[in-house]
């Protein structure tokens, strides 16, 4: 779990199905099983669904009530299950599903922070409030870093400091989250004294 004194920083908890609910999504951006994911399936009376990404051209997207079944016993029955080939093609594939929602849907998502606020989103600009959509950390720490001085967005990084793939500036990682962007804020480390940088850590493997 992620914890950080600084309002904005995302705080996570574990994952558990909201028993208000009348449909059910959960999205993973990796293959897990979804006992590991959430808890509280067994008992959901609910539809129930479980998404996730397969990062393989060998899966469709389409429902695959026979792997949800193996991952719970839902007393609505069977899991409905679907891979799909990347996190583009699930987002997708989401945009559609919520433009169709009506009052009960309940949204849970889980894996890198990237992930997590490009779902959170899709599920505002559809219209869910924040306690219809429930989100859990799990994976790498790695972040996305917004360059405060040309907009630019720079992913997948790990380190204190990254060169922003927009302007080239030298940039502090900060512990500043934007929920709207989905990234961390950067700002130039050396913009009082050119050239002098504090050295590289790595710290969010």
């Amino acid at each position: 779990m992620l914890i950080s004194d600084i309002k904005s920083r995302p705080v996570y908890e574990r994952l558990s199905v909201d028993a208000s609910g009348r449909r059910h999504l959960v999205l993973s951006d990796t293959p897990r099983p979804l006992a590991e994911v959430i808890d509280g399936t067994e008992a959901a009376q609910a539809p129930l669904a479980y998404w996730y990404v397969a990062s393989t051209s060998a899966v469709d997207g389409k429902p695959n009530p026979a792997a949800g079944a193996a991952d719970t016993a839902s007393n609505h029955g069977p899991t409905e299950t679907r891979a799909f080939r990347a996190i583009p093609h699930v987002l997708d594939r989401l945009s559609h599903r919520l433009g169709q929602e009506s009052v009960g849907f309940r949204l849970y998502v889980i894996g890198e922070e990237g992930f997590v606020w490009d779902v959170v989103r899709l599920a505002r600009e559809a219209g869910l409030e924040e306690s219809e959509c429930r989100t859990a950390h799990a994976g790498s720490l790695r972040r996305k870093v917004f360059c405060v001085h040309c907009k630019t967005v720079t992913p997948h990084v790990t380190t204190s400091l990254v060169v922003c793939e927009g302007c080239g500036a030298n940039l502090v990682v900060r512990d500043h989250f934007s929920r709207g962007l989905s990234a961390f804020m950067g700002v130039q480390a050396d913009a009082e004294a050119p050239g002098e940088l504090p050295p590289v850590e790595e710290m969010f493997p």
